[in-house]
C-alpha cells in the first residue's frame, strides 16, 4: 500500500511540472500569439483579397472587353468589373466632361495619342506598376511619369471586299496611300471619324508626317472626298466591307484579321510606302474611387498570360511585355513609319479641330 502511494505523488508531481511547462490559452474572445521560431522575422500576412466594384472604360472591340471583365472577375471572385465600350475620342471627351467627378477608375485600350492629351490635361493618375519592368521597349511604351503604359501594338492596314474586286475586273486591292485616291475607289471608301475614332486619327496622324502638313492637309481633303461614309468607331468599317457595303477600309490589321476569321470575303494589304502603328495603352483616372482595384488591374494587364488572352476573344494585337508572344507577329512584320506618339498626342485637338471645322464634321456618324 506505502508502494502505490509512493508511485501515486510521482505521477501527481509529473503532471504539476507538465501543466507548468504549457503556456495558459488566450482569454475567450482575444487573438492567440504568433508562433516564433528562433527569434527569425514572421512571415508577411497574405494579401488581402481584393472585394468591391471597378468601373473599367474600355476602348477595344465590345468581345475583348467582355473577355477581360470575365478573366479578372474569375481570377478576384471579389470583384465585380462594370464596364463601358467607347472609342478612344469618345472616351477622351467623355473623361474631360467628367473631370471634376470621374466615373470611371481606370481607361483601358486605345492608342496612346489619347492617353498622351489625356495626362498633359490631369486627366490620369501616375501608378509605378512592378510589372512596368517586363516592358520590352520603356522609351516608347512606358510613360516617363508612369502616367499610362503600352498593352498591346498593331498596324494599320487597308481591308477590301473581295467579291467588289471581281465586279470590277481590272481594279486592285490598295497598297498605298495615294491609291485611296484613284477614281475607282470614289465613294466607295470606309473610315472613321477622327473626333471618335483613334484608329483613324492614327491614320491622319501618320499621312501628316509622312507627307509633310502641307501636303498632308491637301491629301486629307481629296481622301474625305472618296469616303462612302464616316463611321463612329475605328473597328466597325471592316465589317462593313465584309458586308459589301463599300469596297475599301482604313482599318488596324488585328481588326482586319478578326473579320477575315469570321469568314468574310476580305484582303488585307499594306501601303507600301509606310504605315501608321499604335500602342495601346492604359491609365488609372485622376480620382478614381476604386483605386486599388484599379492598381490591381493594371497590374494584371502587363503579366505575360494576359496579355496572350486576346486570340482568345479575336483580337489579334501584339503584346508589349516579354514573356507573351504575338499571335499574328507578320503583322508588324511591315513598314511601319517612325511615328511620332507626342507630336500626334499634343496636337491631338488642334488636328481633330482642324479636320471637323475644315473638312468633314462629324454629324450622321455611320454606326
Amino acid at each position: 500500500m506505502r508502494k502505490n502511494t509512493t508511485l501515486w505523488f510521482i505521477v501527481l508531481a509529473l503532471s504539476a511540472l507538465i501543466l507548468a511547462a504549457c503556456p495558459a490559452p488566450p482569454p475567450p474572445g482575444s487573438a492567440a500569439p504568433a508562433a516564433s521560431s528562433g527569434g527569425e522575422e514572421q512571415a508577411a500576412a497574405a494579401p488581402a483579397e481584393l472585394s468591391g466594384e471597378l468601373n473599367l472604360l474600355c476602348t477595344p472591340q465590345v468581345q475583348w472587353c467582355e473577355g477581360m471583365k470575365a478573366e479578372f472577375e474569375r481570377a478576384n471572385p471579389g470583384v465585380t468589373v462594370n464596364f463601358v465600350r467607347m472609342s478612344s475620342g469618345e472616351s477622351l471627351t467623355r473623361l474631360r466632361n467628367e473631370k471634376d467627378n470621374p466615373q470611371f477608375d481606370i481607361w483601358w485600350g486605345g492608342p496612346i495619342d489619347s492617353f498622351i492629351a489625356a495626362k498633359q490635361e490631369g486627366l490620369l493618375d501616375p501608378y509605378a506598376s512592378d510589372n512596368a519592368a517586363l516592358i520590352k521597349n520603356k522609351a516608347l511604351m512606358l510613360d516617363a511619369d508612369n502616367a499610362w503604359a503600352g498593352i498591346y501594338v498593331g498596324s494599320l492596314g487597308f481591308v477590301t471586299n473581295k467579291n467588289w474586286l471581281a465586279e470590277h475586273p481590272g481594279t486592285v486591292a490598295p497598297t498605298s496611300w495615294d491609291d485611296l485616291l484613284k477614281p475607282e475607289f470614289t465613294g466607295q471608301v470606309l473610315v472613321a471619324h477622327p473626333s471618335s475614332s483613334g484608329t483613324s486619327y492614327t491614320a491622319m496622324c501618320t499621312v501628316l508626317q509622312m507627307k509633310g502638313e502641307e501636303a498632308g492637309w491637301e491629301y486629307l481633303k481629296a481622301y474625305a472626298g472618296q469616303m462612302l461614309q464616316f463611321t463612329k468607331s475605328g473597328s466597325a468599317p471592316a465589317k462593313f466591307i465584309g458586308q459589301g457595303e463599300a469596297a475599301v477600309g482604313i482599318v488596324f490589321s488585328h481588326d482586319i484579321v478578326a473579320e477575315m476569321e469570321k469568314g468574310s470575303p476580305v484582303e488585307l494589304t499594306f501601303p507600301a510606302e509606310g504605315t501608321g502603328y499604335e500602342i495601346g495603352g492604359m491609365g488609372i483616372i485622376k480620382g478614381a474611387k476604386n483605386l486599388a482595384i484599379a492598381q490591381a488591374w493594371f497590374d494584371w494587364a502587363l503579366e505575360p498570360t494576359t496579355q496572350e488572352l486576346g486570340p482568345k476573344y479575336d483580337a489579334f494585337q501584339a503584346p508589349t511585355v516579354e514573356g507573351a508572344s504575338a499571335s499574328r507577329p507578320e503583322l508588324l512584320e511591315v513598314n511601319l513609319i517612325d511615328y511620332d506618339f507626342d507630336y500626334c498626342g499634343t496636337n491631338k485637338k488642334a488636328f481633330i479641330d482642324r479636320f471637323t471645322n475644315e473638312i468633314a464634321n462629324a454629324d450622321a456618324l455611320k454606326e
